[in-house]
């Protein structure tokens, strides 16, 4: 069974999926995927590092590592240990937000994504770069494309180009032992063959 309820914990690595109600999409457009990221560094960057997400159509896949408690302890509404439940809130907080945007956007009413985000705790370093690479990996999973350089919606090209990015980008390729070999496990990669293991 999916670990559900699992709570969010400081210094703990999870993987984090969900995706929309029903048959309905997240994303329709080039804009809705900028904006949500924007909201994604408004509610989750400063509780937690983000070593890779993946936004399609109608679901999407985060990898992050909650920050250290002293730093959440600093933040408003954490200034104490039991503001610590609150980290599952901020991402309902951003699933709400961006709810609300689209609903306006789209002239629509109700909830867009299923209730209760999916998480699995990552407590064994073997899942740390698989994981990355079947985050990455899922628009081909999904045949929304058959090259991972061709979805733009991801943070595969953020570990590639050396550009500003938000992403855990050094602590993450340092897992891979370096851009050849990052590159070299995302292509040997088979998501169908790995999905129970981070799904279930």
């Amino acid at each position: 069974m999916p670990q559900l309820l699992i709570p969010l914990e400081p210094e703990k690595v999870y993987h984090i999926w969900t995706h929309a109600n029903g048959s309905e999409n997240l994303f329709r457009n080039e804009e809705n995927y900028r904006y949500f990221l924007e909201k994604y560094t408004q509610h989750i960057y400063p509780i937690a590092k983000t070593y890779a997400y993946c936004l399609m159509p109608n679901h999407l896949h985060l990898m992050v590592e909650v920050r250290e408690e002293k730093e959440l302890l600093n933040l408003r509404g954490f200034e104490n240990p039991g503001g610590l439940i609150k980290i599952s809130q901020k991402f309902g907080n951003l699933f709400n937000a961006y709810t609300k945007a689209y609903n306006q956007m789209y002239d629509r009413k109700g909830s867009l994504f299923i209730p209760k985000f999916r998480r699995k705790l990552i407590d064994n370093d073997s899942y740390f770069t698989r994981l990355i690479a079947y985050i990455h990996n899922n628009p081909i999973h999904h045949q929304f494309v058959r090259n991972l350089n061709d979805w733009s919606h991801s943070s595969y090209h953020s570990y590639l180009l050396n550009k500003p990015t938000k992403s855990e980008r050094e602590s993450g390729m340092s897992w891979f032992g370096g851009k050849d070999e990052f590159i070299k496990i995302h292509k040997e990669l088979q998501p169908k063959d790995v999905i129970l293991e981070f799904e279930q």
